[in-house]
């Protein structure tokens, strides 16, 4: 609808001593991490080795109806998903975990995160006479750590084995009939931890947010290379692939975590308010209220306002009852979306001269959108404020940044032009340099390829498209219908 950034995807995973519900625990944490994909979900249980599983199109509530969560049953362990897909489209298949049976046992596997080497590593099974059944680059490092598996002790020593091989950003969750394992590439691109409940169940999520929904305590960050193996005998580290220079995405805290997560050390909402006072003592301007986009600008306009001691107000209500699967029949009815989304507050706009403060700019379509609602509200200035630099070049790594051609950044040559279409009286950008301060307590570095163009790891020249992914993704559009 916003021709903005898209969520990314989110994982947990719960292991405990006994047989429980744990289907409706992982439930609890998948609404929970919501916000890091909104097309797809799905839980897979583990009841004694014997593996059950549901999984669909839409939001978790959609898919989990309290039926289908007690048709699921009992286990002592679970592990979930929700997606927004960036290697593999829509392809029903591709919808996780993925659940896989195979010659030594049953094994199940939930990734956030995009492989930059997923079909070199795919087209070198299927020449041995692999078979697949989705698109995703999930389905790549599944059918790896299962070929490891047939000449390795353990999972945890297939999936050792594995990692050299996988080039990109993964932060994964296994379950076998006995074990949870999770592991995070050596980069630590994208974010995995690990809490614990009271009752002694060991919990690992992409988010501390999740953790807090079941009422477990955060433990601890899943170390950049390192493989968590859970167990009944407890926890267990391999930090083997551990000691490479870390790149967490930086977009990690500026955008797609939820404002009260912990990510490896840092506050995202601390981060979020630094980012506006770095801003406002970067690009000051007279103005009478500081306001910002909903969600994630909010924070940040909070922190312009607390550094430049100009009155933070509410600028828009957002309407929380949109689903990503509002219809807009028409292309008027397109245009005119973000109002069904979004309503300025006449009273706090009129006669002001306003800073509006968003986390990016991606086409600058929906931005001008937004822009007109204050002019129509009364502002007499609009002044915008971005808590990141210009998007200008591709992510490879899991973050859905738009093509250069259609990158705002790439079309223009000034960020006066840019003000300029926006229709705002000024525009300014948060530095590079002050992206990487935002979060200080992190123990990580951050990678910002899609702002510099420089990453953290070798890229392939050209990252080729499945060509029959359209045609597979329409067919699974078809095929859920008639189901």
């Amino acid at each position: 609808m916003f021709n903005s950034l898209h969520e990314e995807c989110g994982v947990f995973g719960i292991f405990e001593n006994k047989t429980s519900y744990v289907a409706q625990s992982v439930y609890l944490a998948l609404y929970a991490l919501q916000h890091r994909g909104q097309e797809s979900c799905g839980i897979a249980i583990n009841d004694d080795g014997v593996f059950l599983h549901h999984k669909g199109n839409g939001l978790v509530p959609d898919v989990f109806s309290k039926d289908k969560l007690e048709r699921l049953g009992m286990g002592n362990m679970a592990i979930g998903h929700v997606r927004y897909s960036t290697t593999g489209g829509k392809n029903i298949n591709n919808i996780q975990p993925l659940v896989i049976r195979h010659i030594k046992g049953n094994l199940a596997l939930a990734h956030n995160g995009n492989l930059v080497n997923a079909t070199d590593i795919r087209k070198s099974f299927e020449l041995n006479g692999g078979i697949f059944h989705g698109t995703s680059d999930t389905e790549s490092i599944a059918y790896a750590i299962v070929s490891n598996r047939l000449y390795s002790k353990s999972t945890e020593e297939a999936i050792e084995k594995t990692m050299p091989n996988l080039k990109g950003a993964y932060s994964c969750i296994v379950m076998t009939a006995t074990k949870m394992i999770a592991f995070r590439d050596p980069n630590g691109f994208r974010p995995l931890c690990i809490g614990k409940t009271n009752d002694g169940a060991w919990c690992v999520s992409s988010e501390s947010c999740a953790l807090d929904a079941i009422g477990a305590s955060f433990v601890r960050d899943v170390l950049p290379g390192e493989i968590v193996t859970i167990d009944m005998d407890g926890v267990h580290s391999n930090k083997t692939h551990c000691g490479a220079k870390s790149s967490l995405c930086v977009f990690e805290y500026i955008y797609f975590a939820r404002p009260d997560s912990v990510i490896d050390g840092a506050s995202v909402e601390h981060a979020r308010m630094r980012a506006g006072a770095f801003l406002a003592k970067e690009s000051p301007v007279d103005a009478d209220i500081v306001i910002g986009v909903p969600d994630s600008g909010l924070d940040a306009a909070l922190g312009y306002a607390n550094e430049s001691g100009i009155p933070y107000g509410i600028g828009f209500i957002k309407n929380r009852y949109i689903g990503r699967s509002f219809i807009q029949p028409s292309q008027n009815q397109r245009e005119d979306a973000v109002r069904i989304k979004l309503n300025a507050i006449k009273e706090n706009i009129k006669g002001k001269r306003v800073i509006m403060i968003d986390d990016s700019i991606v086409r600058g379509t929906t931005c001008a959108r937004i822009v007109n609602l204050l002019r129509e509200a009364g502002a007499t200035e609009v002044h915008m404020r971005v808590s990141s630099p210009p998007f200008k070049h591709p992510c490879y790594f899991g973050t859905d940044v738009d093509s250069q051609e259609n990158l705002i950044a790439c079309q223009y040559d000034s960020v006066d032009e840019i003000a300029k279409v926006i229709g705002v009286d000024s525009l300014a950008y948060l530095s590079i340099e002050a992206t990487h301060k935002l979060a200080k307590e992190s123990s990580l570095s951050f990678c910002d390829g899609c702002f510099t163009g420089n990453y953290p790891i070798d890229i392939p020249a050209e990252q080729p498209k499945d060509k029959f992914e359209e045609k597979m993704n329409n067919f699974s559009s078809y095929y859920q219908v008639l189901d």
